[in-house]
Formats: C-alpha cells, sequence, structure tokens
C-alpha cells in the first residue's frame, strides 16, 4: 500500500473544511477525489503533500509506504516531493516560471534530487519532453513557457512532476482549463503514462464524465466529508448518495449535449 489517509481533517480560522476523510491508493491505482467547488478535495491533496496555505491545520493520518508523513518537517517533505509524488496543478501557470526555459524547469527536479550534471539534465529533460509528446523536443526545451499553447503548457508541468520517476501522481484539475480537444488528449497522455510506469494516480476533478476516462475508482466529497466511495462503475450505474446523483446528470448533459451547429441545437 502506498498511499494511507485516515480520518484527515483541516481547520481553517476555527472552521473545519475537511472533515474525516479516508482512503487508500494502492501501487498501481487510480483513484478520484470528486466533487462541487468548496468540497475539500483540492485542500485535501494539499495536506497529503505539506502544501496547505498559511493558518490552515491538518490532524489525522496521511502514511506512504507505512510512514507517517503528516507533520513532517517541510525539508523532509521536499524529498518526497518530486522524487516519490508528483504533483499537477490546473493551471500551469502556478508550476512555470516565465523567466526559464522549459529545458531548465523540467531538469530542475533532476538537478535537486539527483544531483544530475548539467548536460545529462539537459539530455533528460529532452527525453521527458519527447514522452510526454511535446512536438520537437530538442527546440522546445530552449522555448519560454509564454511561447507555448495552454495544452503544451500543462504537458511540461506534467513532464516537470515525472521526470525522477515518481511512484504517485496527484493531478488537481489539470484540464479544466483546456478546451474538450486537447483535454482529451491530456487524459490519454495521463493513461497511458500511468499505465507504462505502474504509478499510482489521484486525479482530482468536479466532474465525473471526465473522471470516467481516466480513474477505476472513487471518492465522492461533499462540504469536506465522504458521502460515497467505491468503483467508478458502480458510482455510473447505481449512484447511491444525492450528491453523485447529480453530479451523473451533470455529466449526461455534457456528454449529450449537441454541438452549436447541431441540427436542433440552440445558441
Amino acid at each position: 500500500m502506498s498511499l494511507e489517509v485516515r480520518d484527515l481533517a483541516i481547520e481553517i480560522g476555527g472552521e473545519r473544511v475537511v472533515d474525516g476523510i479516508s482512503f487508500d491508493v494502492p501501487d498501481g491505482a487510480r483513484l478520484g477525489l470528486i466533487g462541487e467547488s468548496g468540497s475539500g478535495k483540492s485542500l485535501t491533496a494539499l495536506a497529503i503533500l505539506g502544501l496547505l496555505p498559511d493558518g490552515a491545520r491538518a490532524s489525522g493520518s496521511v502514511r506512504w509506504d507505512g510512514q507517517e508523513i503528516l507533520g513532517l518537517p517541510d525539508h523532509h517533505l521536499a524529498r518526497l516531493r518530486g522524487n516519490d509524488i508528483g504533483i499537477v496543478f490546473q493551471e500551469p501557470a502556478t508550476a512555470l516560471n516565465p523567466i526559464r526555459t522549459i529545458g531548465r524547469q523540467i531538469a530542475e527536479s533532476l538537478r535537486i534530487h539527483e544531483r544530475v550534471p548539467r548536460a545529462e539534465a539537459r539530455r533528460r529533460a529532452v527525453a521527458e519532453a519527447e514522452r510526454v509528446a511535446l512536438p520537437d523536443p530538442d527546440a522546445i526545451v530552449a522555448r519560454y513557457p509564454h511561447q507555448l499553447s495552454g495544452g503544451q503548457r500543462q504537458r511540461v508541468a506534467i513532464a516537470m512532476a515525472l521526470v525522477c520517476g515518481p511512484r504517485l501522481l496527484i493531478a488537481d484539475e489539470p484540464t479544466t482549463a483546456l478546451d474538450v480537444t486537447i483535454q482529451a488528449g491530456i487524459l490519454r497522455l495521463l493513461g497511458s503514462l500511468a499505465e507504462e510506469s505502474g504509478m499510482s494516480l489521484v486525479f482530482i476533478t468536479h466532474d465525473l464524465a471526465v473522471l470516467s476516462q481516466i480513474a477505476t475508482h472513487a471518492v465522492v466529497l461533499e462540504r469536506g466529508r465522504v458521502v460515497e466511495h467505491g468503483p467508478l462503475t458502480q458510482l455510473l450505474t447505481a449512484p447511491a448518495s444525492p450528491v453523485t446523483r447529480a453530479l451523473l446528470r451533470d455529466a449526461t448533459a455534457t456528454l449529450w449535449r449537441p454541438e452549436p451547429d447541431h441540427p436542433g441545437a440552440t445558441a
């Protein structure tokens, strides 16, 4: 068992915003954390990584390979992040430095965690750019974030998260800001990378239609609490909670909504 979360609670300003969340992520598993805005799914991910905002306090237990990591000093967690656990956020602008080349940013984790020589770090940065299907990897590593499209910047963020070969990737709404076609490509990429490497995946989203393309199990959150969990097929075919049923209605509407130029469609 790689990740075990037990009775995780988070308080901000005296208010409990996450209340008793528990779940497991075995090696190679693909788990979705799903819920509407404010359900606590992103805060849960930040607590696991030791990245909660100032003023937030977490309690409970987060174990990685049996070792308690909740509350570890930041220098210990910094070694864990990147090496063992990677993170991809919704907006790559939060992860990318506008004044550093793509290659330097992909290679930075290698320089920090593995202390590889500069030339070797660049070679591996190019290889990672190719692995995430960036066009012309040799050229793209010399470019800057503003010279790339939104989908390409997200692929760079994925490359940065995976370059050190983590065993778990936490993807926090990584496709929300992308159009449907690019979104599908990112989902296919994440799925193939997880399958190829055997890494575990925690995928955070508010969209059940998106989650159905990438996860096998899900934990449904509402107002900081787990309201349902289980195999995704079960949640899609026999949702037990009102929250899951509402998410399913939204997903069905999205999947069956006609294109604007489709006969019968409305503007």
